[in-house]
C-alpha cells in the first residue's frame, strides 16, 4: 500500500512540475544576438506588453479555412524595426504588469490549454481618430508573419512543444511590409482541427521603446487604453 502511495505521489509531483514548468518563460529575446563568453544570446526586447486571456468555443472572432480565429488588437504608435509576438498556453497569470481580461479572471483556475498557432497582421488604418469596431472589421488586413510551434518556448503540460513565437523585421523599402504606426492584431487559433479552449498569455515586443504601445481584446478597450496614454 505504501509503495502504491509513493508511486501515485511521484506521478502527481511530476504532473504538477510539468504544469509549472510550462509557465516559465525566459526573457523575450529579439533577433539581435551578442556574444557573452562562449555563448551567443538574443538581446532582450526593450518594450514588452503582456495580455492574459481565455479562449473557448463561442467567443471566436472569425472562422477562416474551417478554423476558429481569435484576435487581440494592438496599437503601434511609431515605426519600429521589428516586432516580436509569442503565446503560451496554459498560463499561471503571474506575468508582471500583464493586462488580465475578464474572461481570464473568470477562468484563471482552468487547466485547459491548446496547441497555439499565431499570426501578426497589419491593417491599413494609420490613425486612431475615429477608430471603431466597424472600421477595424472593414480594414484591409495583411498577414506579416505566422508561427505554429517554437522550440524556444517552454513545453506544454503534455510535454509537447506546441507554444508559439515569431519575430518580424520591418521592410522599409516595401510599404506593405514595413512596420509603421497603426492598427495591428495578433490572430490565434489551434493548428489542429478542433476547439480552442484554455488560458493563454500573449506578448508583443519591440527592440525600442514605443510609448503608447497597447493591446486589448476589443477596439473599445483599445481606444480606452490609447486615450489613457
Amino acid at each position: 500500500m505504501k509503495k502504491k502511495f509513493i508511486v501515485s505521489l511521484a506521478i502527481l509531483l511530476v504532473g504538477g512540475l510539468s504544469a509549472t514548468q510550462a509557465q516559465k518563460l525566459k526573457k523575450f529575446g529579439s533577433s539581435v544576438e551578442k556574444k557573452v563568453g562562449p555563448k551567443t544570446i538574443k538581446v532582450p526586447y526593450t518594450d514588452v506588453i503582456s495580455y492574459l486571456g481565455y479562449a473557448e468555443s463561442g467567443n471566436e472572432d472569425e472562422v477562416k479555412d474551417n478554423k476558429k480565429f481569435y484576435y487581440i488588437y494592438v496599437w503601434v504608435p511609431l515605426a519600429a524595426p521589428e516586432l516580436g509576438v509569442r503565446m503560451v498556453s496554459p498560463t499561471d497569470g503571474k506575468t508582471k504588469g500583464a493586462t488580465a481580461s475578464k474572461e481570464y479572471t473568470e477562468n484563471a483556475s482552468s487547466k485547459d490549454f491548446f496547441d497555439t498557432y499565431i499570426t501578426l497582421e497589419r491593417s491599413d488604418i494609420v490613425s486612431s481618430d475615429g477608430l471603431t469596431d466597424s472600421s477595424a472589421k472593414a480594414a484591409n488586413w495583411v498577414t506579416l508573419a505566422s508561427n505554429d510551434d517554437s522550440s524556444e518556448m517552454p513545453k506544454q503540460p503534455s510535454g509537447s512543444s506546441y507554444n508559439s513565437l515569431l519575430r518580424y523585421k520591418s521592410e522599409i523599402s516595401n510599404p506593405t511590409k514595413a512596420i509603421t504606426a497603426g492598427l495591428y492584431r495578433v490572430g490565434f487559433t489551434t493548428y489542429k482541427t478542433g476547439e480552442v479552449k484554455g488560458t493563454f498569455m500573449a506578448e508583443v515586443a519591440a527592440p525600442i521603446k514605443l510609448p503608447g504601445l497597447v493591446m486589448a481584446k476589443t477596439i473599445e478597450e483599445l481606444n480606452a487604453k490609447i486615450a489613457a496614454e
